[in-house]
């Protein structure tokens, strides 16, 4: 699926300093961009460090897990969980981490189905949560986003976990943070009421190899562009500005968070060397890959998804605080990006 030699490194950083031994971890959204790389970098710690950790591995389809994960999916610590997020939950297993990566986090989705992206982030947060209450054990790991502090382009340092921005929430794309908003507080009320050793990791912009086809992000889009040698096309004038992370620093986070961060605790996972404009993003991409930028107006159905959020920011001065160094810059992660994804 990859170029392999590229995608170790990435694999390599991600594992870099995990503490995992002998323990069962529940994946939800497996397939995913995040969900994905974090399963693999789980097997690459049992492969290459003796971990001896037990994968279960949740999606919709067995058929998507075995086409995502190929030959991991026939090892015999490697389990295939049904699972879908607007659904009532029934394992028979007790997993020592839920990590909750099950989400539709894409603009066309936000535009088509608010609704469901609401149910799923919400109702499914809870029947897990609910779960780990029942078990009476298990560290539960949210993942979230940056988009729940909405918009306050006055914060020159980003939003720090306890600053807030605005969002209107009579807007049907409010439907993603919002709800996140509200996954993120029954996790710290699971904590505080029932002792479920829930936290939070609120994403920045993540991006990387294993963007799935349904993915209708803009940074997805320039990355199709850019393997198939075409222009880039940008549907705005990109000047919003935002923290970007690749998804191998963004996993070793999430490594980090579940080794040491705190009950009830949310941490930023940003990288504060790779905040950029969308154009920045894209014109480094194009740099890489040897082609242009040029611009296109979208259709009204697609703009729907879009945020209005101007300047996404956020300090990982918290997780920072943990012991995690990001690894990969903008550039870096681009190129590792196209490196990985052109099979050459």
């Amino acid at each position: 699926m990859f170029n392999q030699p590229f995608y170790r490194e990435s694999l390599a950083a991600a594992c870099a300093g995990a503490k995992l031994h002998d323990q069962s971890i529940l994946v939800t959204g497996a397939t995913g961009l995040i969900g994905s790389l974090l399963v693999e970098a789980l097997a690459h710690l049992n492969e290459t460090a003796g971990a001896k950790l037990t994968i279960y591995a949740a999606g919709r389809s067995e058929s998507g897990i075995v086409s995502r994960f190929g030959a991991l999916a026939e090892q015999p610590y490697f389990h295939y969980v049904p699972y879908d997020a607007t659904k009532p939950v029934a394992f028979d297993f007790a997993a020592d981490i839920v990590v909750h990566a099950a989400t539709s986090a894409h603009p066309m989705a936000y535009a088509t189905d608010p609704v469901g992206i609401m149910q799923a982030n919400l109702f499914g947060t809870a029947r897990l949560l609910e779960t780990l209450k029942e078990q009476g054990r298990g560290r539960f790991l949210l993942l979230s986003t940056g988009e729940t502090y909405g918009e306050n382009p006055n914060l020159a340092e980003g939003f720090s976990e306890t600053d807030h921005g605005w969002i209107d929430t009579m807007l049907p794309r409010a439907c993603y943070p919002e709800s996140k908003r509200a996954a993120e507080t029954l996790c710290a009320s699971y904590a505080a009421q029932y002792g479920v050793d829930a936290v939070v990791a609120r994403l920045c912009h993540v991006y990387g190899p294993t963007f799935t086809a349904s993915n209708s992000r803009a940074d997805a889009q320039f990355i199709r562009k850019a393997l198939a040698g075409e222009d880039i096309v940008m549907k705005s004038t990109g000047s919003q500005v935002r923290s970007f992370c690749y998804v191998a620093d963004a996993v070793n986070a999430l490594l980090t968070v579940l080794a040491v961060g705190e009950k009830g605790q949310a941490y930023n996972v940003a990288n504060r060397h790779s905040v950029a404009s969308i154009r920045q993003y894209a014109e480094t991409l194009a740099d890489i890959a040897g082609v242009q930028v040029v611009f296109d107006v979208p259709p009204e159905v697609e703009k729907a998804g879009y945020t209005k959020v101007t300047r996404a920011v956020l300090n990982p001065a918290k997780l920072e605080g943990l012991g995690w160094t990001p690894r990969y810059d903008l550039w870096q992660g681009l190129e590792a990006t196209y490196r990985c994804c052109k099979r050459e």
